[in-house]
């Protein structure tokens, strides 16, 4: 087997082998799962579980499933909404505060790559380092691209709040990302 596969090779696997396709995917997609679902939770621990949850759903429904979409969206859409679940259903409680990243302009020179790969790394630092609340609802608008009305429906909060959130997040990214701007 490829160590990669298309998309129809694998929905093609899933109907004649899906255990050895569920096998393919995680193994394409199992890092890079566990790194979308750590931008929303920030718990290691949490994340790993979750996302093996996400391949035991694919693997109860890999005979009925039908996925139309890419492989790879559908999977960070599917571990992303888990983590999502686990946060409405636990009622995680939020701190208040707030940071949020700066988006890099066209980079053409290689001084300026480093510079925006530094500055990206200070921005994870500084999302990393926000308050939960603040942290999942920022992820969610920046970086899964909801609307604050998505995110406040799926965290259970008002929109006005969300945008509080991401307010705050900004607010410190700000602060804390001075030197580059």
């Amino acid at each position: 087997m490829h160590p990669t596969h298309s998309d129809q090779e694998l929905k093609d696997l899933m109907q004649q082998d899906g255990e050895k396709a569920i096998e393919q995917l995680f193994r394409m997609y199992y890092t890079y799962l566990c790194h979308a679902v750590y931008r929303v939770l920030g718990d290691p621990s949490l994340v790993e579980d979750l996302v093996q949850e996400v391949f035991f759903e694919l693997w109860r429904k890999k005979d009925s499933l039908q996925i139309n979409i890419s492989i790879k969206a559908y999977l960070r859409r599917a571990a992303v909404n888990k983590a999502l679940n686990f946060i409405r259903d636990q009622k995680i409680k939020f701190e208040e505060e707030d940071r949020a990243p700066v988006q890099v302009s066209k980079i053409n020179s290689v001084v300026q790559k480093l510079e925006a790969a530094e500055l990206q790394v200070e921005i994870d630092k500084v999302i990393d380092s926000l308050p939960d609340r603040c942290r999942v609802v920022f992820v969610l608008s920046r970086y899964e691209e909801m609307s604050y009305q998505e995110i406040a429906d799926h965290l259970g909060i008002s929109a006005k709040t969300v945008e509080n959130q991401i307010s705050k997040a900004l607010k410190i990214l700000r602060k804390a990302l001075n030197a580059y701007l």
